[in-house]
This record gives structure tokens, sequence and C-alpha cells, in this order.
């Protein structure tokens, strides 16, 4: 329980911390504006955006009924087409795995291009704490990187930031004279990681879909970063978790736009690769995350969340996410869907808080490319926690307590004047919720009659 205790004042601390932050506050809303209005245009770009999104949730759903046939083929397509697969079960049978290939090799040098499974893994402190230099190539991540903090949002890394405070960044931490224009901070992030690429003996990339039938790992990106990771390095590796799975490459057809329209607003992205082996002369390593995964699945009715193909429109809809910020959750996988498997993905004890940190509008749900019934899981994580006994002992005794009032009609009228009472002192509950007045409506009834 101390844990869980820990977790849950980090997570209100931090909320605290994020909402009196005003100006911060209106960076993200002003992004998160611009965004809205870009995906509704690609919204109607689809002649039933409601009929795409059911064939998607389907097509995932039948993933996951036949998921060991699905990895086993995807497995050995892979191998068939001159790749190596590595299976992990845990986050540090991950690393270990990575960083025995990076030995293999001598490599000394790493970039990487932007994938949240290895920020799940906690992959970079791994390599560097290794001797091995590790490059973010991507450019919200590289100035992550820069600034020593994590991805604020799993598509937009530096969504809480302005111009101004990125070029702030390039001035102290890369010495070079940077104005706030986006061109010239671009410019030089570009030259920096040209010299980057240039150098590595590693590539490690994410993966947004793997191809059951051909072995293929598909990624979607926009600036070209991840395909100078796996086109340029001898040695190519790639993270990705046992999720990830789409049966063939025609389902590309439908997810690549879906994905794209969820999480920009694009029609489709600027750059689409499809990786069907290594690179002549040099090597591709393809690692299978498990680390929680099977345990979501395990719990059955909380499993359709492995559906998620990590848009992130779920966390730009939320009021919670839009106020407290990604930072706040403390986990790399934020916002509704983050409160909803991070549980599973790490230990229940000590996230079970997060299923709380929602006002269950059911606005994630209705936005979700794939149908996940979002806020429908975050009230049954919340079941789940208060039956393994994880919630606050005082909530316990509160909900006991209202329970035995509106058993009976004679206690609900004591509590009633109790509560008038209060009000009449002055009193005041949480939040300044207000207290009721002095006349109720049984009163005022009882006079109408």
């Amino acid at each position: 329980m101390m844990n869980t205790q820990h977790a849950a004042q980090q997570f209100t601390q931090a909320t605290r911390r994020a909402v009196a932050q005003t100006e911060r506050r209106a960076v993200i809303r002003r992004n998160i504006g611009s965004y809205h209005q870009k995906v509704a245009e690609g919204k109607r770009r689809y002649a039933n955006w409601a009929a795409a999104r059911d064939r998607a949730a389907a097509r995932k759903q039948q993933v996951l009924a036949q998921w060991d046939r699905y990895l086993e083929a995807f497995e050995a397509n892979v191998i068939a087409n001159g790749g190596r697969v590595h299976w992990a079960e845990t986050a540090e049978e991950a690393r270990r795995i990575v960083l025995a290939i990076a030995r293999q090799h001598g490599v000394r040098s790493v970039v990487k291009s932007k994938s949240m499974v290895t920020e799940e893994i906690h992959l970079n402190a791994a390599l560097e704490q290794a001797g091995i230099e590790v490059v973010e190539t991507d450019l919200g991540e590289y100035v992550c990187q820069l600034r020593g903090e994590p991805p604020f949002h799993i598509v937009t890394p530096i969504m809480h930031l302005s111009r101004q405070e990125v070029a702030v960044t390039f001035r102290k931490k890369l010495q070079v004279a940077a104005s706030d224009r986006a061109e010239e901070l671009t410019q030089i992030a570009r030259q920096r990681l040209r010299a980057a690429f240039l150098r590595a003996d590693m590539g490690i990339t994410g993966a947004n879909f793997l191809i059951a039938e051909t072995g293929q790992i598909a990624i979607t990106e926009n600036e070209g970063n991840a395909r100078l990771c796996f086109s340029g390095p001898p040695v190519h590796v790639v993270l990705a978790g046992i999720e990830k799975l789409l049966p063939t490459v025609s389902d590309l057809a439908l997810f690549w736009p879906l994905l794209a329209t969820s999480g920009t607003g694009q029609s489709l992205t600027v750059y689409n690769s499809l990786i069907a082996g290594p690179r002549a002369g040099g090597e591709l390593h393809v690692v299978l995350v498990d680390n929680g995964r099977t345990r979501l699945f395990a719990a059955g009715e909380q499993r359709e969340a492995l559906r998620c193909i990590r848009c992130g429109a779920c966390l730009n809809i939320c009021p919670i996410y839009q106020n407290v910020g990604g930072h706040s959750y403390g986990t790399t996988y934020q916002g509704p869907v983050g409160s909803v498997i991070t549980p599973w993905l790490r230990d229940d004890d000590d996230w079970s808080h997060l299923s709380y940190a929602s006002s269950l509008c059911g606005a994630c749900t209705d936005v979700c490319p794939v149908g996940i019934h979002l806020h429908h899981h975050l009230l049954a994580n919340r079941r789940d926690a208060v039956a393994r006994g994880r919630d606050a002992w005082w909530q316990r005794v509160l909900f006991r307590g209202w329970l035995w009032v509106m058993q009976s009609p004679e206690r609900y009228r004591w509590a009633g004047r109790l509560a008038t009472w209060a009000g009449a002192v002055g009193l005041r509950g949480p939040r300044g919720f207000p207290m009721p007045v002095r006349r109720t409506f049984r009163d005022w009834w009882s006079g109408q009659r």
C-alpha cells in the first residue's frame, strides 16, 4: 500500500502544479484546438467514418481472437525474409536482448526513431549506462532528450512547448545562436542529426503495424528520420509490442489513413515504409515485447484495449489530460488509454489510481478509431481495484456510510437536515461544491400539499 500511496500522491502533486501553470495550459489548448480542426476536416474525407471505424475494430478483434496463430505466422515470415526474431517477456529481457546485439557488433553509436515501446522499457538509459551513445532523431523526441524529460504526448512529444522554449533549449544545450523561427530551429536539428546518422552503428525503430501475412514491419512518420535509421546503419533493431499485428498487407489501406486522420488530421502521413528484410549486407532483428500485454489479454473484459493503434485521439479529447498534461501521469502512456493499460503493463498497486483520473464523460470512447470502450474499462479497473482492496480506506468508509444512509428514508431525511445545517453555518464541500439550501425540496413539497 505504501507504493500505491506514493504514486497517487505524486500524481496529485503533479496535477496541482500543472493546473497552476496557466501559460503552459494555454499552449496545450492552442495546439489541441488546431488538432481538432484538422481531424474534423480529415473525417469529412471519409464516405462513412463510422463504418471504417467498425471495420477496423472488427479486424483488430480478429487478431486478438487468433493472436497466437498470427504471431507464429509473423515470426516464420520474418525469418523467411532473412530477419531474426527475439521474444521478450519483460522490459528487462527486452533491454538485455538489445544490449546483447549491440555488444555482438561492437556498437558505439545508435540512432533511434520515435518509439513508445523503447520509452516503456527505458531502453535509452540502459544503452547509455553501457557506454553507447543514443540519439533520438524525431524532432520532438530530440528536443525532449536535450531537455532531459520524457515525451509529453504519445504522438506529439513537445505539444506543451512553444517555439521560444525550443529556441532556449537549443541555445543552452547545443551552444548555438538560435532564433524562435521554426525553419531555423529545424535546420539546426537537421545538421546535428545528419552527423549522428553518418556515425551510427545501429538503428532502432518501433513499428506501427506488424503484417502476419508477409512478415513486414510497417512504419509511418512525417520527417523521414525513421527511414534513415533503418536504411543507413548496418544493424536494424525493431522493438514492437506483440499487439501490433495486422493479418494482411491489404489491411494497411484501412489502418494507415485511419491512424493518420485520428493522429494528426492528415489523409496520410508523409512517409510510409514497409520493411521486408535486412538491408544488403546488414542484419534485421525484431524484438517482440510482451511486458504485461498477455496479462491484460487474460483480464478478458479489458483485453480490447489491446486494439489501440496509439493515435493519441483519446488524449486530445480528454478534459483531464488537457488540464493536467502528459507529465503529470508519470507513465509512458498517458490519458484515457494509458489509464486503462498502465495498471496491467506495470504493477496494479502502483497505478490503480490512474483509473480515477477521468470525468467518465465518454468522449474518449467516441473518438477512438478502433472502437475501444475506454470509459467502460476505466470503471472496470476501478471495480477491480476496490475488489482487491487497493482503494483508500477512507473511501470505503464514506461509500459504506452513503449506502447505509440511502437504504433508509428516515436516515436520508436526517442526513438532509444535517446537510442543511452545514449549509446554514457556511460550510462548503471540496472544490467549493455548493451545500444544500436551507429549505429543502421535501419541505417545499410538503407546503404545497
